[in-house]
């Protein structure tokens, strides 16, 4: 990134979107599946989920959208406009999360982020929907991960997002592919700070180290852990 700083104040006509699904044993966060058990996945997934949707209430936006998976359960909700996901793939569901939150009074700079990297800052949120109104329309920000998927989308229009069926979802190169399908739209993009998402168990324990103390995600993986 370079350039001069954002303004943060700028990021407030802006909204946040979540997408998730509601933590449940057996299907939320399989691949900690060993060494956790089903519940103890779905117990890092609730954590994860709670401490993103804290964060992005906290954060100085007019709009939080969550496009969910699932009946919410004892996701603590307040404060967002829910929207449920569309059956298809990833990036199938993706687009459409981007176009229900963006239509109508909705239609506001969005940054989108998964419930993957809980270790994010209502901080680090409102700098990077800064970033992408100062870059202005015809831009886009993308996070991206290690791995080589990513962890957080900003567009100013659906349209952007429209690309993302086309790209192929949860692998080493996603990232690569999305930056691709996003320039050959005709959008420039800008780098936000690349971030540790949690699929595995090691990338859970590093996440949880990087959250505040006393939160649900480093409070969750140190019980798990101390129990393995």
């Amino acid at each position: 990134m370079s350039g001069a700083a954002p303004d943060p104040l700028r990021s407030s006509e802006t909204q946040l979107l979540v997408i998730t699904k509601a933590p449940v044993a057996g299907r939320s966060k399989t691949r900690l599946t060993p060494p956790c058990t089903p519940e103890q996945a779905a117990a890092v997934a609730s954590a994860a989920v709670g401490d993103t949707l804290d964060v992005v209430r906290a954060a100085p936006v007019r709009r939080r959208v969550v496009a969910l998976d699932g009946a919410p359960g004892d996701l603590d909700l307040t404060g967002m406009v829910v929207v449920p996901q569309v059956e298809g793939d990833l990036g199938t569901r993706l687009a459409a999360a981007f176009a229900d939150a963006m239509a109508g009074d909705g239609a506001l700079p969005t940054l989108l982020v998964g419930m993957d990297t809980p270790q994010i800052s209502p901080e680090l949120l409102t700098d990077s929907l800064a970033r992408l109104v100062t870059a202005g329309p015809g831009s886009v920000v993308l996070g991206t991960a290690p791995d080589g998927g990513w962890w957080a989308l900003g567009v100013h229009s659906p349209d952007a997002a429209a690309v993302l069926p086309d790209v192929p979802m949860s692998r080493e190169d996603t990232a690569v592919n999305t930056r691709a399908a996003l320039e050959a739209a005709g959008l420039t993009v800008h780098d936000l700070p690349r971030l540790t998402d949690v699929d595995h168990w090691a990338e859970a324990v590093e996440v949880a180290a990087l959250c505040p103390e006393g939160s649900r995600m480093r409070r969750t993986v140190e019980e798990i852990a101390a129990s393995l």
